[in-house]
């Protein structure tokens, strides 16, 4: 069985992204005939004498028409070693929710740049929120590096300059790899190219082959939000009481300790129940029920974590969250927070911070915080909330928020997350490259 990877494209906008996804698509022999036949029929009609790949992700006729991607397109494909979720994120500063929420789950990003005009504020402010985020692998891919024919000392140059960026956002080396690659043409993206003979690394598709995908579940603290009690209530099962819901983080087995919060009810685990029979184990991701040794009061939105590391209990929550919203946040709004599998009411006491993305900074106390703006608040729930730090648990560690009104989501919100602010270099504001080094690569006039 292959292991899945959920992966993430982002960048600026005409960097490629469509064009790089149709080609992973189409050079991995992922795209049906149908869907071939359509891409060339288009591109003939465009006047194109090559199919135009970027039309494999491009899938919705208003976004053909006006030749952007406005919104997450996601795509699935695999081969002999792994499979895919990948979502391609729109380029444009005003969605930057998309990027939010197609990198949510991502366990790698793609950040595009063109090889003509370098690390640009975009790939740097995508970066920013890609870090927030917690995505932990970033792949730069260099693109239309056919372009600049092939210039070695040019990628070398905007590899460093986007490596320094990443690590004064807190991206070890060994989790940020630099590719140059021609979507359009292939080079480096499926296949090794002849024409970059100087580039010793792997392919786009080796490297998301070969990179780690997650931690080891056994070393993440158990987390499994109660999604619903099952009580049969029938001859065949007079006593059974069991709680349904999915692996949020780590491992259980039976004969586990665990506590349930906020309660703070503590029990052990005697079975884990499935349609296809009992588990010795489950782990993140598996749909399960549980059945405990004592019978205890649990319902729907209670939170069962391993009783040795749990999290804490609390009412009052600091927060990173992405405003989704035509109307703005202000403070003392009143909203609802879903929290797994709970949903109470809560009041924003206050907005400390907004995220500057154009200064990659942030201005203290605003007033508000507008569609596609990143801030962090304080919030008070009605109810205490077991939570965890994002960066320790993304899925404990997330919320939404709710209009109370109407039920739509207002934001998407990381509990603990600091704002994206990169630790720069004060002479360059990049990290390590040089003023020298930074204008060769920087777009022309």
């Amino acid at each position: 069985m292959t292991d899945l990877l959920r992966l993430a494209t982002a960048g600026s906008v005409d960097d490629g992204k469509s064009t790089l996804v149709g080609r992973l698509l189409y050079d991995t022999k992922s795209v049906l005939a149908d869907q071939l036949e359509a891409v060339q029929r288009a591109s003939v009609d465009r006047g194109l004498s090559t199919p135009d790949l970027s039309l494999l992700v491009d899938g919705l006729r208003s976004e053909r028409e006006q030749g952007i991607t406005i919104d997450v397109a996601y795509r699935y494909f695999a081969t002999p070693r792994r499979s895919y979720v990948l979502a391609d994120t729109p380029g444009h500063v005003q969605y930057t929710r998309n990027t939010v929420t197609g990198a949510s789950t991502a366990q790698l990003a793609i950040l595009l740049v063109d090889a003509r005009k370098g690390v640009i504020e975009q790939t740097r402010r995508h970066a920013a929120v890609l870090a927030m985020l917690g995505v932990p692998q970033l792949v730069l891919a260099v693109n239309k590096i056919d372009l600049i024919d092939y210039d070695e000392n040019r990628f070398g140059l905007i590899a460093k300059e986007f490596l320094a960026h990443a690590n004064a956002l807190g991206y070890p080396e060994s989790s940020v790899v630099s590719v140059p690659v021609s979507a359009l043409v292939g080079d480096n993206v499926v296949d090794r190219s002849e024409r970059t003979p100087w580039y010793t690394g792997p392919t786009l598709l080796e490297h998301l082959e070969t990179v780690p995908v997650q931690p080891d579940p056994h070393d993440v603290p158990f987390r499994f939000p109660v999604q619903y009690v099952i009580r049969p209530r029938t001859p065949e099962y007079p006593d059974y009481r069991g709680y349904a819901g999915q692996v949020a983080a780590g491992v259980v087995r039976p004969g586990d300790e665990i506590i349930v919060l906020p309660a703070g009810l503590r029990s052990t685990v005697v079975r884990i129940d499935t349609a296809d029979g009992e588990l010795s184990e489950a782990g993140a991701g598996q749909s399960v029920t549980l059945l405990l040794d004592n019978d205890l009061d649990i319902s729907r939105g209670d939170l069962i974590a391993g009783a040795e590391q749990y999290p804490a209990v609390s009412d009052e929550l600091n927060a990173t969250v992405c405003w989704l919203a035509e109307k703005p946040l202000l403070p003392n709004a009143r909203v609802l927070i879903k929290h797994g599998t709970r949903t109470v009411p809560a009041i924003v006491t206050e907005l400390a911070d907004r995220f500057d993305e154009q200064r990659l900074s942030t201005v203290d106390t605003p007033d508000s915080l507008q569609l596609n703006e990143i801030g962090r608040v304080l919030i008070r729930t009605a109810e205490p909330l077991p939570v965890d730090e994002y960066t320790s648990s993304r899925r404990t560690g997330s919320f939404l928020v709710i209009d109370p009104n109407d039920g739509a989501t207002l934001a998407a919100g990381l509990i603990g997350a600091p704002l994206p602010i990169p630790d720069v270099n004060e002479d360059t504001g990049l990290g390590g490259a040089t003023a020298d080094d930074r204008a060769l690569v920087s777009p022309g006039p």
